[in-house]
């Protein structure tokens, strides 16, 4: 496969990851909110045989332009838009993870003409609202607004080594009993060398602090009602067991043609690419079997 920044019709620079071949459906993957291409190592490789890949890192993220605004879903979602006519894709699957999924639901309701097919491990609620994990009233609301800007304001930004980085991560993931390869070189991926020679977050505060502030005033439930394609929801372990998910997902699909709901046993959050992509990749291609072929 091919890795280069492509040059948007918007100005944006995308990195991007691809094998484009006309005679083979296309898959296109969008990572999670921080994440890059290199998440989805352990996933490419079991799919390329029989499938174009596109694997872009969004803006702000890995190695594509670290802009100084424009993280809402839709914005991101245009970026795909536009890069997809830059490879002359037409057509294609969409995966995506958490912000991901965020990123393809949007581009499935506003451009459907494009999305075969979208398996969501992600946009399964939304912040606050009738559809959101967060219940409470207006002032408890901007409270917990106050904590989160206060928490992402704590974010350690500058590491010494790059070992000292990779090391804070694997311990919180070996308790967690999922340490592996692919995490690792994930991990590597997602940091930079600064020009004092400490090592820092590609994914810079200000990007996620306003991909965060966007989110909060999302209602995902405008999107699923534009959504024409099939759609595969692969919630995790901790989702399938949260009752307002349970009851967002039966009313999400309750407005879509085709869904289904697949569960991987003792799946992450946006980190099951890395964690089992035997299983999740297993999912994903019965799902565009069964809907497709």
């Amino acid at each position: 496969m091919k890795e280069e920044v492509i040059k948007l019709q918007n100005g944006t620079g995308i990195n991007v990851c691809y094998s484009v071949d006309r005679s083979k459906e296309a898959i296109l993957f969008l990572h999670f909110s921080g994440g890059n291409i290199s998440m989805w190592d352990g996933v490419l490789p079991l799919f390329e045989q029989d499938y174009s890949i596109i694997a872009p890192d969004m803006r702000g993220h890995g190695k594509s332009d670290q802009l100084a605004t424009g993280y809402h879903i839709d914005e991101m979602a245009n970026d795909v838009y536009l890069l997809l006519e830059e490879l002359g894709v037409s057509r294609c699957h969409v995966v995506g993870s958490s912000m991901g999924a965020e990123i393809g639901l949007s581009l499935a309701a506003n451009y459907p003409e494009i999305v075969l097919s979208l398996i969501c491990e992600g946009a399964l609620y939304n912040e606050f609202g009738e559809y959101g994990l967060f219940q409470g009233n207006e002032e408890e609301v901007e409270k917990y607004k106050h904590h989160v800007r206060a928490e992402l304001s704590k974010r350690k930004n500058l590491f010494r080594t790059e070992e000292e980085f990779i090391d804070v991560q694997k311990e919180i993931l070996q308790e967690q009993g999922i340490w592996n390869e692919h995490f690792l070189q994930f991990f590597k991926s997602a940091i930079e060398r600064t020009e004092d020679g400490c090592y820092t977050y590609r994914y810079k505060n200000h990007v996620r602090k306003e991909y965060i502030e966007k989110y909060w005033t999302i209602q995902f439930e405008e999107y699923y009602q534009k959504v024409t394609c099939p759609v595969l929801f692969l919630p995790s372990e901790e989702e399938s067991a949260n009752p307002i998910i349970q009851n967002n997902l039966k009313v999400f699909s309750s407005w879509l043609n085709k869904s289904q709901v697949r569960y991987i046993n003792n799946s992450i959050h946006a980190y099951v690419w890395m964690q089992d992509p035997k299983s999740v990749v297993h999912a994903v291609k019965s799902f565009i079997s069964d809907v497709y072929h």
